[in-house]
Formats: C-alpha cells, sequence, structure tokens
C-alpha cells in the first residue's frame, strides 16, 4: 500500500508523542509484527501476574490489555468516520471511565489477548481497504485537527508507548 508517515501539517501537536513513538518504515508490517509482540509479553503469565500493579492506584496488566483494545477501536472508529469524508467534529473520551466499566480484571489473559487481537485485524482490514485519497481526508478529534493518515502510526504508537511500559514497570514486577 505505501503509506506514508504524515507530515507535522496533518495533526495537531498533542498527537506527536504517539506518532513519534511509531517505527519507520511499513506501518502495516509494523502493526503486523506488534501484534505478534503483545502476545509473546502475555503469554506464559498467570493469571494473578495479569492482577499485577506496578503501584496503587494504577491499572492492573489486564487493564492495560484491555486498553490497547479499547483505544485501538477508538482509534480505527476515528479513521473510518474521517477517511470517508465524515467531518464531523469527533469527541474524546475519558480513559479511567472506560477502564473501570471494562472490569478487565474478571477477564482471562487468555481472552484479552484473544481482543486486542480482533481489533488489531479489523484495524489492519479497514487500513488496507481505504482508498489512497481517502488518507488526505482530515478531521477533528478531541477537540484537534487530524487526517486520516495519522491513525495507523496512531495506533502504532500508542501501543508501542504501552508496550514500554509493561516491560519497564509490569514486567520487572512479575519476577
Amino acid at each position: 500500500m505505501g503509506l506514508r508517515r504524515p507530515l507535522p501539517g496533518e495533526f495537531a501537536e498533542g498527537y506527536a508523542h504517539y506518532l513519534g513513538a511509531a517505527p519507520e518504515g511499513d506501518v502495516l508490517a509494523h502493526l503486523e509484527d506488534q501484534l505478534a509482540e503483545v502476545g509473546a509479553l502475555v503469554i506464559g503469565l498467570s493469571e494473578i501476574q495479569g492482577l499485577y500493579r506496578y503501584a496503587p492506584g494504577k491499572w492492573s496488566l489486564k487493564d492495560l490489555l484491555q486498553h490497547l483494545s479499547d483505544v485501538e477501536r477508538i482509534f480505527t472508529y476515528r479513521c473510518l468516520r474521517i477517511g470517508r469524508g465524515d467531518a464531523t467534529p469527533i469527541e474524546g473520551f475519558e480513559e479511567d471511565d472506560y477502564a473501570h466499566a471494562a472490569q478487565a480484571d474478571i477477564h482471562s489473559l487468555g481472552g484479552l489477548l484473544a481482543d486486542f487481537r480482533l481489533a488489531r485485524e479489523g484495524s489492519l482490514a479497514l487500513f488496507r481497504s481505504l482508498p489512497a485519497a481517502a488518507w488526505n481526508h482530515a478531521g477533528i478529534t478531541n477537540g484537534r485537527h487530524i487526517t486520516a493518515r495519522c491513525f495507523p502510526y496512531l495506533v502504532l504508537g500508542h501501543a508501542a508507548h504501552h508496550l514500554d511500559v509493561i516491560r519497564e514497570r509490569y514486567l520487572p514486577g512479575l519476577k
């Protein structure tokens, strides 16, 4: 598909962190590789380990995995709307409210991983199906300007950020 990295005028500064966390290269190939990376980090962990929180008041590892799925779906939905030319501003969401409502700790790690896999596969299907012109469509999400082209990179960068958090703050506590 050859999707090019978004240029600074295609997004508001508030998105720069996650866009910057996305590696260079073929974004769709990176999204596929990242799916395997998430599986490799979670597979083999016990349900008790999935409940681990690295500090009081922080999300459990299960909460974090659910968060990855939720945000994946939200970003992909935003891409769909903007890619189809819908210029209606899209409101933001409160991630802590979503985490609380999801009750991820009652779900199995395997189930949460399967859910993430389905979300990612759905994202990839949408990203592969958009016509070339759709990537240039612009919209407003959470009060900020953005083009559809940014969303695969946001999905990738958001998950990369949280995978770093898992490696740095969760996995050391599970040893």
